[in-house]
């Protein structure tokens, strides 16, 4: 994009940012934090195209009024752990919802077929899942505890290689994007796929509910989370194909970024999916209400952080 665009399509917003940091009244938190993330996304854009201009200057100086207006009276070390949270994440989310929700949709409707592919082909479980897995799953159901498999191994070091693979799945899930979005898409449908297989083979042996009990535990972060993970691969790859009125680079870079951060944003989450798997899930049969409560408390965190918090900043901001 040329210089004068650049400016031309942002200046009456670096405008209004520019009065509410001159003024002397206070301004709501939420404003002036909207305001420091438009200026620093813009001021990266600027040092990375044009690095000598006077724009990159302008910007840098009303990034550090902003900054010194956010911060002043704290320290600085904590404000940005806690605005990079509070409003860098659902700002980046915002921005990114389509592809949110096509990675919603796209693991749900997998999830269906493995699901109804379960049902009219006995085959298809071992042939997802494996035969030694079915196995297994199928003696602890006949001992009376589908989920025991989740109770083999010390906590630590389940906790420590759950939450591994479950980093992994989500790089991939991510790094897959830059092949057209059809990597992440593949990661999405697979996963989806296995886990509606995995459905119903407790589904067909009558003990879903009790299973559903325990996996949900950790389930119910570790599979939103890879959601999230599939949403960012797509706004990676999208930003190839449909780059708007940016070159292809410039939309690659400013997708990249928003999607990193929302991307990193997950890892406490997925720290805490393992930590409940190696050490909760295993004792799920001690109480249903200890079941049920973990898993409405963890399903209310994601829906709050990555759907109710976005959207409230962005009726407040006027975000587009």
């Amino acid at each position: 994009m040329r210089e004068a665009s650049f400016i031309e399509r942002n200046k009456e917003k670096w405008l209004s940012i520019e009065n509410n940091l001159s003024i002397h009244v206070d301004v709501n938190p939420d404003e002036l934090a909207s305001n420091y993330i438009e200026l620093t996304n813009d001021l990266a854009y600027a040092q990375t195209f044009y690095p000598e201009s006077r724009t990159k200057d302008y910007l840098n100086e009303l990034a550090i009024l902003a900054h010194q207006k956010i911060y002043k009276d704290q320290k600085a070390s904590e404000n940005k752990l806690k605005h990079f949270f509070s409003y860098e994440i659902p700002y980046a989310v915002w921005q990114m919802r389509r592809p949110l929700l096509f990675s919603f949709l796209i693991f749900l409707l997998a999830s269906i077929i493995g699901f109804l592919s379960a049902h009219y082909d006995e085959n298809f479980v071992r042939l997802i899942l494996g035969d030694a897995y079915v196995d297994q799953s199928i003696d602890n159901i006949r001992k009376g505890d589908p989920a025991a498999i989740y109770a083999s191994g010390n906590n630590f070091g389940s906790a420590l290689a759950i939450t591994i693979n479950n980093v992994r799945v989500a790089f991939l899930a991510f790094t897959f994007g830059v092949f057209f979005s059809v990597g992440t898409g593949y990661i999405l449908f697979s996963n989806g796929i296995m886990l509606g297989a995995f459905h119903y083979m407790f589904y067909e042996y009558g003990v879903l509910q009790k299973a559903m009990s325990a996996i949900w535990i950790h389930g119910t972060i570790e599979i939103s989370v890879i959601i999230i993970a599939g949403g960012c691969g797509l706004m990676l790859g999208n930003s190839f194909l449909f780059p708007k009125s940016y070159s292809r680079m410039e939309a690659f870079i400013r997708a990249a970024k928003l999607s990193m951060k929302v991307l990193a944003s997950t890892i406490p989450f997925f720290i805490l999916a393992g930590t409940l798997e190696g050490f909760v899930t295993r004792y799920y049969h001690i109480s249903m209400t200890m079941c049920l409560l973990i898993i409405i408390i963890t399903l209310v965190m994601i829906l709050y952080y990555y759907i109710l918090r976005p959207f409230q900043l962005a009726k407040i901001n006027q975000w587009k």
